[in-house]
């Protein structure tokens, strides 16, 4: 079918008639537009309905059968947002985007990207045992301060106690892949306990995951990224505690604290495929060089709460996050990290590891203005210090140099309710000020590469060595961000809105940093390591009446200096700042059936996303497509959800639709994607001891090479990784 026939149908079908709605939640909890929840990654107690904004709220119910299907937030998010892209399955989520840009991930806020040194990990930082609900806002936008240039997904984690005296929760899960191999095997033992006494309350919680290997489709070993890490093959310890005290009968202190370490086994090491053929890189048994990938993530923070001080509501938090990213390391794959001086070129051995500390505060006070309580107003201010390296911990050598980031930003929001609410104006001011401190450094001696051209064919794409000196510097950049919208709402449950909205970021400046390949750079004047100020414009509808609930949203987004991963011929991503565009439609409908608890839905996002490829003499002019490395597939969800008394049942299929990428700079149609569809099933009894589940990933056992790796390094045999095949998964949980 033609994809603009495609489009204009499913946009009418959320316009006007009743058509398949996306609930994948058993309950229907996955309700980013319920006026009862309050997004508090949306800094304000207003309800959605209230902002120009596309939320949606992924429930515990939700949440929980998805983390059952496929084990992690990230897939859960991504099997449920059709702008999402399709995720790696690996512990690296490098090129996943929302909307076609980089989501900010938070947990009750508190950032877990490293801005300044971008290590992907910022999915895997809590077990999605402790998370209660994920909060999603879409495009871009300054609500959270920096990373929000895709969109937030901000994870809620378990709530205090609500009844006096001890409760929680127990789940254990098993695993396996279709032929039921040895090695294949996983398991999952997760408990959290509650207490509450008075004005006092506890919670206390651990969950221990042990993952086997995977098999795709035809019975293989799944490949290994050995570098970038991987979820398979791996264990995970996951720890969370929550304080807190009721000071008042509207205050509220809390101390959440949480540590995540995901660690591999270093069972395997990787077996090239071959791309010509169509056989996808595998695993055998071995170990490989140096430490196996590893992330650990540790977060505290202390939050005071008034929801009646001086007639509003106020809002405090004080956080400190830390994290250490451990990437894998191979021989054969390192020309980075040669240098003569320290051993014979091709045969040195080095692997690298993040190292991020973040401290921060956020402030807000929300209040109706008095006399004119149509008009809500929101005041605040946030802090951010973050210190990031990136070593080389086999010789000690610094890659990236210990980089110091600082962010104040004020800022205030409006809301004002017209005509008894049938118009709503909603708009506000951030002013970000940014400050980075690099000491001078020297870049590795590999640096510089030998580019290939029509007259240089010897050697090209290859190190040479020497390395640069580069000065440093204390650059500081700000910029007064806007956001604006209008909601109109002429029925109850029928709304409409536009709005526009900036977001603020800065690139991966480890990457820009660890790149220079030219002497007498100064960082004080380096324009490649200013912020990416994207601007979000979009127009959506939404109905939720009676049985139907659907959206239709239209959004385009634009960067001046962008942020673009390019390969090199060592299989490492620079950063290149040039302009992008990005624009798309998504729909998503949900309509529950006559059948008393059975419920249809379908999801549709179409992205396109184009470039300015002129990178040395930039004009302005977008005239070549993002690639598979920068932006997603167009998708189609379909899903059928029951939930009548104790059973609750799920089947979903996920269609990523084939692209092909043309533009002026003439992509390599090796890259070019063919598509394919992945459908899961899960079904869940309710007995009188706890639950049973049963789920299945992959249902039908499919074969397909995933997105990320069809669609870059058309050359690379040891990045050719094939999708998870049939998985099943079997669990018990008990609440008490």
């Amino acid at each position: 079918m033609n994809r603009k026939w495609l489009v204009a149908a499913l946009l009418s079908s959320a316009l006007s008639t009743p058509a398949f709605a996306q609930d994948a939640a058993p309950a229907g909890d996955k309700a980013g537009r319920d006026d009862s929840i309050v997004v508090t990654a949306a800094r304000t107690i207003l309800p959605p309905s209230a902002l120009p904004l596309t939320i949606d709220v992924i429930g515990k119910d939700s949440l929980d059968q998805q983390l059952a299907i496929s084990g992690s937030v990230t897939d859960a998010v991504s099997n449920l947002t059709p702008s999402f892209s399709p995720t790696r399955q690996k512990l690296s989520g490098a090129g996943e985007t929302l909307r076609g840009r980089s989501p900010l991930y938070a947990i009750n806020g508190i950032p877990q990207s490293t801005p300044m040194r971008d290590g992907s990990r910022d999915g895997f930082t809590i077990d999605g045992f402790f998370v209660d609900r994920v909060e999603l806002i879409y495009g871009s936008n300054a609500l959270q301060g920096i990373g929000g240039t895709g969109g937030i997904v901000n994870q809620v984690t378990v709530g205090a106690p609500k009844e006096e005296g001890l409760g929680g929760r127990f789940l254990l899960q098993g695993t396996a892949d279709d032929g039921f191999s040895g090695d294949g095997l996983g398991g999952k033992v997760a408990g959290l306990v509650q207490y509450k006494a008075g004005r006092f309350d506890a919670t206390v919680g651990a969950a221990w995951e042990k993952r086997g290997a995977f098999y795709d489709g035809e019975g293989r070993r799944v490949g290994l990224n050995l570098t970038q890490g991987e979820t398979q093959d791996s264990r995970t310890l996951s720890l969370f505690a929550r304080l807190g005290y009721e000071l008042s009968s509207t205050a509220r202190l809390d101390l959440i604290a949480s540590r995540f370490e995901m660690k591999g086994d270093g069972d395997y090491i990787a077996l090239a495929g071959d791309r010509l053929t169509g056989v996808p890189t595998s695993a055998v048994r071995g170990g490989p060089p140096g430490e196996s990938a590893q992330n650990r993530t540790e977060s505290v923070a202390l939050s005071l709460t008034d929801t009646d001080l001086g007639g509003g509501n106020f809002v405090s938090q004080i956080f400190f996050n830390r994290s250490r990213d451990t990437f894998g390391g191979e021989v054969k794959t390192q020309a980075t990290f040669q240098d003569p001086a320290l051993g014979p070129v091709g045969t040195l051995f080095d692997q690298s590891q993040n190292r991020s500390r973040k401290l921060g505060a956020k402030f807000s006070y929300e209040r109706a203005v008095p006399g004119f309580e149509a008009l809500t107003v929101t005041l605040g201010f946030d802090a951010l210090v973050d210190k990031t390296e990136q070593a080389l911990i086999a010789t000690g050598r610094v890659w990236v140099p210990p980089s110091d980031f600082r962010s104040l930003a004020p800022f205030s929001q409006a809301n004002l309710k017209l005509f008894d609410g049938l118009v709503r104006l909603a708009g506000g001011v951030r002013w970000e000020n940014v400050q980075i401190k690099i000491d001078d450094y020297h870049t590795l001696a590999s640096t510089t590469f030998v580019a290939c051209t029509a007259t240089v064919t010897t050697n090209c794409g290859l190190p040479t060595y020497g390395g640069v000196a580069v000065a440093g510097g204390k650059p500081k950049f700000d910029d007064l961000l806007i956001n604006g919208g209008i909601i109109i709402e002429p029925w109850q449950g029928i709304r409409a809105y536009a709005s526009y909205a900036e977001g603020f970021t800065v690139p991966d400046i480890g990457r820009i940093t660890r790149a220079v390949k030219d002497g007498g750079i100064d960082i004080d004047n380096f324009l490649d390591i200013s912020p990416i100020v994207s601007n979000n414009r979009e127009i959506g509808v939404e109905v939720k009446r009676g049985p139907l609930d659907a959206t239709a949203t239209y959004f385009w987004s634009s960067s001046d200096k962008g942020q673009l991963l390019i390969a090199r011929p060592d299989r490492i991503f620079d950063v290149q700042r040039q302009r992008v565009e990005i624009e798309g439609l998504e729909v998503n409908v949900r309509v529950a059936m006559p059948i008393d608890g059975l419920k249809l839905g379908v999801g549709y996002a179409h992205i396109q996303g184009k470039y300015d490829s002129d990178s040395v003499n930039p004009d302005g002019i977008v005239d070549t497509d993002l690639d598979g490395t920068n932006i997603s597939p167009d998708r189609l969800n379909l899903n059928a959800s029951y939930n009548k008394g104790p059973v609750s049942a799920l089947v979903q299929t996920q269609f990523f639709l084939g692209r092909t990428f043309h533009g002026k700079a003439n992509p390599d149609p090796r890259n070019s994607f063919g598509g394919y569809a992945i459908t899961d099933a899960s079904l869940r009894y309710q007995t009188g001891f706890g639950g049973l589940s049963l789920s299945v990933q992959n249902l039908f056992d499919k074969f397909y090479i995933d997105y990320s790796s069809d669609t870059r390094l058309p050359t690379d045999n040891l990045a050719y990784f094939a999708g998870r095949g049939r998985t099943f998964a079997l669990g018990w949980d008990y609440r008490f």
